[in-house]
């Protein structure tokens, strides 16, 4: 658990963080000891296939995990010098919101589809920020301004089904940011927009990030988009962190053989590839917790080592932290 390492310019520190879902066939091991950091500022992309423990590893965090069938077993989330996981109902509603907020991943299931917008964006404000219901309107046109929306004053009066699904969008972040949060955790926020409402909204996000000075989590499965927006770069798979570096690192350097396979299946302007590989297989259903390496059905470098033993975080260079016994350079076993 290398990547726990604390600082004091750290606003989040998550450590050891294990979540279950009790189901009918059983225990769901969705998160298995995560940890990591997030500094003041920075983008930190948290990556990985779908069911790999991304989104409940960031609706753990702000405790929203339903109870049951879920429930959070172990772990810290160490917020400014005050743990979210041990924080009484009324002090995590306090933070959610106003201290940490969230952009998830499809905006028409965000909204209330009875109200108006400009209800729905003046909620936080009165909240929070305890504003009166003038000022909060004032503030909500800003608000819808600021993220690009057109006459943002007369939107305020619509209901979220006259928005298309980039300016829902778009209305999420600026309902997101309207406390100038310290934290935005963004769960693949542009995943059901096309690719030009996608560059836009990546854009307006890097933006209001240096404007504002608040750090990000941005969960995806598309690597792609965080070669330009993230800082660090955190891999997920079967509920563990697998490998973790700076973006730079990861992209030049990737040293899990599930890191190396998410790479080699995207197209690349400065490599010339006869095809795309693809990674075999399907993820783990993680009914029980892997006591081996859980990437070993699907790995082409599997060793014996792997398939009794589930490898620790280990340092192979600065920054750069990988779960796997095996060295993808020479395909032999770490010494």
């Amino acid at each position: 658990m290398l990547i726990q390492q604390a600082n004091e310019l750290n606003v989040l520190e998550v450590k050891d963080l294990a979540t279950r879902f009790q189901t009918q066939d059983g225990t769901v091991h969705a998160v298995n000891g995560v940890s990591f950091f997030l500094k003041g500022g920075e983008t930190l992309g948290l990556v990985g296939e779908s069911g790999c423990g991304k989104s409940v590893t960031a609706l753990s965090i702000l405790r929203l995990i339903p109870e049951p069938p879920g429930r959070i077993v172990r772990g810290k989330a160490d917020f400014l010098g005050k743990d979210l996981l041990q924080m009484t109902p009324e002090e995590i509603r306090q933070v959610r919101g106003a201290q940490i907020a969230m952009v998830f991943q499809d905006p028409m299931t965000s909204f209330n589809p009875v109200l108006t917008i400009g209800r729905q964006l003046t909620e936080p404000l009165l909240l929070h920020l305890g504003m009166t219901k003038k000022q909060a309107e004032v503030r909500a046109a800003e608000l819808l301004e600021m993220v690009g929306i057109p006459n943002a004053a007369d939107r305020l009066k619509d209901y979220p089904h006259q928005f298309s699904g980039g300016m829902r969008q778009r209305v999420m972040i600026a309902m997101a940011l309207s406390c100038t949060p310290q934290v935005l955790i963004a769960d693949e926020p542009t995943t059901a927009l096309d690719v030009t409402i996608q560059a836009q909204i990546i854009e307006l996000v890097k933006r209001l990030r240096d404007e504002i000075g608040m750090a990000i989590i941005w969960i995806t499965h598309d690597l792609g988009i965080i070669a330009g927006l993230a800082d660090r770069v955190t891999v997920m798979y079967g509920g563990y962190i697998i490998e973790h570096a700076a973006v730079k690192e990861l992209y030049a350097n990737p040293l899990h053989p599930y890191t190396k396979g998410l790479l080699e299946s995207l197209p690349r302007l400065d490599q010339r590839r006869e095809r795309l590989t693809s990674i075999e297989g399907m993820p783990p259903l993680l009914l029980e917790e892997p006591r081996y390496c859980p990437f070993v059905p699907r790995c082409t470098y599997a060793q014996d080592r792997c398939r009794v033993e589930n490898p620790p975080q280990v340092s192979v260079a600065p920054g750069h932290e990988i779960a796997c016994w095996v060295d993808v350079r020479t395909g032999e076993l770490r010494s």
